[in-house]
C-alpha cells in the first residue's frame, strides 16, 4: 500500500473563478473518457459530449480520452479527434486499467476539476453540470453519480440490479461505506483532493473508484451524490464475474489496512480548516465539547464492559482481584479507543507509549477503586454485591473525570503539539501540517499559502522530497507541451512508464 502521500495540509476549498483559471490557459474542468477496443464508439460519444459541454457548460472544457493499450483503431479515431477538435486530446497507454489510466491522466492535467465518464455515456449528460458544481463552488471535494438513490431514473437488467445492489451492501456492512454507487462510471474530484489520494490508492482497475471512495470518506472528505438518469448498454465488455472476484479482493485490502492502521489517514483528515465544529469557540478550549461526548460513549460502553468482567472475574475470585482483572482489560480497551474516537489519533506511531500512559492512569483508577474497596469491607464486613458494584460505579466516576483531565493534557495533547508523533514514519515526518514557523525552513511554507509570510509561502505543499528531482515535475503537464509533459506527477513512475510521451 503506498504511503508516499504529499506533506501539509490542502489549501481553504474556495469557488473557483472562471476568468483567473481561463487567464492561466488551463480549463476549469477535464473530462476523461477511458476506453479499450472503443473504434465504434468513441467517436460518437467525444462528438455527443463536446457538443453537450459547448452549449451548455458556462466555464472552459477539455476532453480527454485514455487509451488503455488498444489493439484496434482506437488510437487512430483519438488521434483524428484530438486533430479536428481544438478541446479535445489523447493519451496512449500501454498497459490495461481503467483506474491506471485515470491516474495517470488526473496526476497531469492542469485543470482544477477533474472528471471521468464511460464510453457508452450511459448517462444522461444533463448530470454533468450538477456533479461538478458543487466542486466549483468549493462545497464538496469529490461528486458521484448514483444509480441508487431515490431520484435515479435507471434501465437495465435485473442480474447488473442484483449485482450492484450486492455489492453496495458489501461495502456498507464490511467498510461501513455511506455512498450509494461506488461503480457508477460518472465521478469528478478537485485537483487538489486529487493530488493527496490517488498516491494512496493502489488498485489499477475497476476497483479504483472503491477504493478512492472509501478513502476520502475515512478522511473526513465531503462526498456529494447526484441522482442520475442511466441506460444499461447491452454491448458492455465488462466482464461481471472477473471484475466482482478482483472487487472482492480490494474490499479485504481496504479494510485490513483500515482495520491496522497501515493508511495515513491523517494527512487528509479534515485538512482544509473550515469545518465549523473546529472553530473556535469563547471560553472553551478548541474541541473540547466533541471530546467530552466522545468521552462520555467510550466511557460508558467501558465501564459496562468493566462490570460485566468484575461479575465474571467474582465468580472465582475475591473483590481485589476482580476489581483489578476488570479494570486491567477494560482500561486498555478504554485507551485505545479513546485514542481513536475521543482523540483522533490514527496509525500505529505512539501506541505502545500511549498505551503505557493508560496504564498509570489506569493505576490511579485502581487505587481509587480497590481503595473504595477496602472501605467499604472495613466500615460493614461482608456487603452484598449490589452495595459493591454501588461502591465502584462512584469511584469510577470520579476515575473517569480524572482520566479525562489527563488524557487531554498528557497521554493526547493537543493536536499540533503531537503532529511528529502521528508521522513517525521517517526524518519528512518532522513537517507539522500546520507549518509552524518555528519549526525550521522547511515547515515555514505553509499549505495554504499565505500571501503575508512571504516567498517562503509560494513552496507547494505537495513536493516529494525523498523523490528526487524528479519530482519538481509539474503535475500538470500539458499535451501540447511534449516530452516534458512525460514527467510523472508526484513521483508516479511506476503508473506512467514511457507511454506518456505518446501525447496527441
Amino acid at each position: 500500500m503506498r504511503t508516499d502521500t504529499p506533506w501539509g495540509t490542502l489549501p481553504a476549498r474556495d469557488h473557483l473563478l472562471a476568468g483567473a483559471v481561463d487567464a492561466a490557459g488551463a480549463p476549469v474542468l477535464d473530462v476523461v473518457v477511458p476506453v479499450y477496443n472503443e473504434e465504434k464508439d468513441l467517436e460518437p460519444c467525444v462528438l455527443r459530449l463536446h457538443d453537450h459541454l459547448a452549449r451548455t457548460f458556462p466555464y472552459s472544457f477539455r476532453i480527454t480520452v485514455a487509451d488503455n493499450a488498444s489493439t484496434d483503431r482506437t488510437p487512430e479515431v483519438a488521434a483524428r479527434l484530438a486533430a479536428a477538435l481544438p478541446r479535445v486530446r489523447s493519451y496512449r497507454l500501454e498497459e490495461k486499467g481503467r483506474g491506471r489510466a485515470l491516474r495517470t491522466v488526473w496526476s497531469h492535467s492542469d485543470a482544477p476539476v477533474l472528471a471521468y465518464m464511460d464510453v457508452d455515456l450511459s448517462t444522461d449528460l444533463n448530470a454533468l453540470l450538477p456533479l461538478v458544481a458543487p466542486l466549483i463552488s468549493g462545497h464538496s471535494d469529490l461528486a458521484i453519480g448514483s444509480r441508487l438513490s431515490r431520484g435515479s431514473r435507471v434501465v437495465r437488467g435485473s442480474k447488473r440490479e442484483f449485482v450492484s445492489r450486492a455489492y453496495n451492501l458489501i461495502l456498507r456492512s464490511s467498510l461501513a461505506a455511506r455512498f450509494s454507487d461506488a461503480q457508477c462510471g460518472f465521478k469528478a474530484v478537485r485537483r487538489d483532493v486529487a493530488e493527496r489520494l490517488l498516491p494512496m490508492v493502489e488498485d489499477s482497475g475497476w476497483f479504483f473508484d472503491t477504493e478512492l471512495l472509501v478513502l476520502a470518506e475515512r478522511a473526513g472528505l465531503r462526498i456529494h451524490e447526484v441522482p442520475v438518469d442511466w441506460i444499461d448498454d447491452p454491448d458492455s465488455t465488462v466482464h461481471i464475474v472477473r471484475t466482482a472476484t478482483e472487487d472482492l479482493k480490494g474490499v479485504w485490502r481496504v479494510g485490513r489496512a483500515l482495520t491496522v492502521g497501515a493508511l495515513p489517514l491523517d494527512r487528509l483528515a479534515r485538512p482544509f480548516g473550515d469545518d465549523p465544529r473546529d472553530r473556535a469557540l469563547s471560553g472553551v478550549p478548541g474541541g473540547l465539547a466533541r471530546q467530552l461526548v466522545g468521552f462520555c460513549v467510550v466511557g460508558a460502553l467501558s465501564t459496562l464492559v468493566y462490570l460485566a468482567l468484575y461479575s465474571l472475574f467474582r465468580l472465582g475470585f475475591g473483590p481485589q482481584l476482580a476489581n483489578g482483572g476488570a479494570l486491567l482489560v477494560s482500561a486498555v480497551a478504554n485507551t485505545a479507543a479513546n485514542r481513536r474516537l475521543t482523540f483522533g489519533v490514527r496509525g500505529r506511531g505512539g501506541a505502545v507509549r500511549h498505551q503505557a500512559q493508560g496504564l498509570v492512569v489506569f493505576a490511579i483508577g485502581l487505587a481509587l477503586t480497590s481503595g473504595s474497596l477496602a472501605a467499604l469491607g472495613a466500615a460493614s464486613g461482608s456487603p452484598s454485591h449490589g452495595t459493591e458494584l454501588a461502591v465502584l460505579i462512584a469511584a469510577n466516576l470520579a476515575a473517569t473525570v480524572l482520566r479525562f483531565l489527563l488524557f487531554r493534557a498528557w497521554v493526547f495533547p493537543d493536536r499540533a503539539d503531537r503532529s511528529r508523533e502521528v508521522y513517525e514514519d521517517g526524518p519528512a515526518a518532522a513537517a507539522p501540517a500546520v507549518g509552524h514557523a518555528e519549526d525550521g525552513p522547511i515547515a515555514a511554507a505553509p499549505a495554504a499559502g499565505h500571501a503575508e509570510d512571504g516567498p517562503a509561502a509560494a513552496a507547494p505543499a505537495v513536493g516529494h522530497a525523498e523523490d528526487g528531482p524528479a519530482a519538481a515535475a509539474p503535475a500538470v503537464g500539458h499535451a501540447e507541451d511534449g516530452p516534458a509533459a512525460a514527467a510523472p506527477a508526484a513521483g508516479h513512475a511506476d503508473d506512467t512508464h514511457h507511454e506518456l510521451g505518446n501525447v496527441r
